[in-house]
């Protein structure tokens, strides 16, 4: 297709265009859980998105003789995450095309010279803004239902990518799927009950009002302790987590969020485990990615009145100095009954680094299932 040609997004309705190909080209599927369009629009927009104290990006349509978009990219920097691992990287992310390698191809070289006009030596990807944005091409679990907080994507995707020069793995994520137990395995009652005893360790259930004193902050200090060392993070900033203080913390269900503190520590808020309602069917309701005008219900029924079937289990951090201790197991003890109460059937980790060993096995006790697979591609530029 050798008409192909590549476009920045410059204005609003390009943006438009930019986030709707992704509801044009999955339209249908019953494995994509597409994105709701105002997050996306928030996420994308430098005046929105605080990510952008730190990173910078360009947006790119494919488009054929007539316009007609076949494809589309984000381009990004983030300088606080090249500066923390001594890499001058160029990430690619927003990655959708048609089944065409011309469209692929144009499409990843755009991100290139973006990234060499930026002095950047490698491309990266898929990757967002931060950790908190959806990472890693699907490799494999074409057939299994996507989740909000992850990317689905066909399966042509990485054969594009593989057979094109230069391009290799950098990092493989795995995600698992649990069956609830009828009660909690008695692996984590025994551990839960005796690192109470031994560590004085205990379980802390937030209120809002625990939020508006500082909780929130809290929460989001441990998480940029915990996942400091995962590959590509960069420390949420101040305006970062104000945001998720403020926008996203209200929205869950406080039932399925559990902390951990040290009353040897003056309460020290040590561990932490945020879990919400499956909203992947919902989603799917939601006429190209649009709350109005019935997508506030789906979302409305399975996150306020949990009518889904499933749990996402989004972020589960330990501080190191606590997870020999056991400390997790504090957490599936609180949350599993609540699952049972709320008649979950299932849950399912988000993206794990495929070596990180200690995290996997956790899971152990629910008899989990490596269900996806998911990477992110690496170029080295000149």
């Amino acid at each position: 297709m050798s008409s192909v040609k590549i476009i920045k997004v410059e204005n609003n309705k390009q943006l438009g265009e930019f986030i709707d190909f992704h509801y044009d080209l999955y339209a249908g599927n019953p494995y994509d859980v597409p994105n709701l369009y105002i997050d996306e629009k928030r996420t994308l927009s430098p005046k929105q998105n605080p990510a952008f104290e730190f990173c910078e990006a360009e947006y790119y349509l494919a488009v054929d003789a007539d316009g007609k978009v076949l494809g589309r990219v984000a381009a990004i920097i983030n300088h606080k995450a090249n500066k923390k691992w001594n890499r001058k990287s160029v990430r690619f992310g927003w990655i959708d095309f048609i089944d065409n390698t011309d469209v692929s191809s144009a499409l990843l070289k755009a991100v290139e010279d973006y990234g060499r006009s930026k002095g950047m030596t490698e491309v990266v990807g898929p990757l967002g803004f931060t950790d908190m944005d959806p990472e890693g091409m699907l490799i494999w679990g074409f057939d299994k239902l996507g989740t909000l907080p992850t990317i689905y994507n066909y399966d042509y995707y990485p054969r594009h990518i593989e057979q094109l020069e230069g391009w290799e793995k950098d990092t493989d994520y795995v995600e698992y799927y649990m069956r609830v137990p009828e009660k909690v395995p008695e692996k984590y009652t025994k551990i839960a009950s005796m690192i109470e005893k031994r560590y004085n360790l205990h379980v802390k259930k937030l209120t809002m009002k625990d939020i508006r004193a500082g909780y929130g902050y809290k929460v989001f200090k441990l998480i940029n302790e915990t996942y400091k060392d995962l590959y590509g993070f960069s420390e949420l900033s101040q305006r970062q987590i104000d945001q998720y203080v403020k926008e996203y913390l209200p929205l869950l269900d406080l039932n399925l969020v559990t902390c951990i503190e040290d009353a040897n520590a003056d309460n020290k808020l040590v561990g932490i485990g945020i879990t919400m309602p499956s909203m992947s069917r919902a989603a799917q309701k939601c006429h190209r990615g649009r709350l109005l005008p019935f997508g506030w219900w789906h979302i409305l029924r399975a996150g306020k009145f949990h009518k889904t079937e499933g749990v996402d289990l989004l972020l589960l951090g330990v501080m190191p100095e606590y997870r020999s201790k056991g400390a997790n197991a504090l957490l599936f003890a609180d949350l599993i009954p609540r699952y049972i109460d709320y008649g979950f059937k299932w849950g399912e980790s988000q993206v794990e680094m495929e070596d990180n060993e200690g995290v996997q096995r956790q899971w152990g006790a629910l008899n989990p299932e490596n269900h996806k697979r998911r990477r992110c591609y690496k170029k080295i530029i000149k």
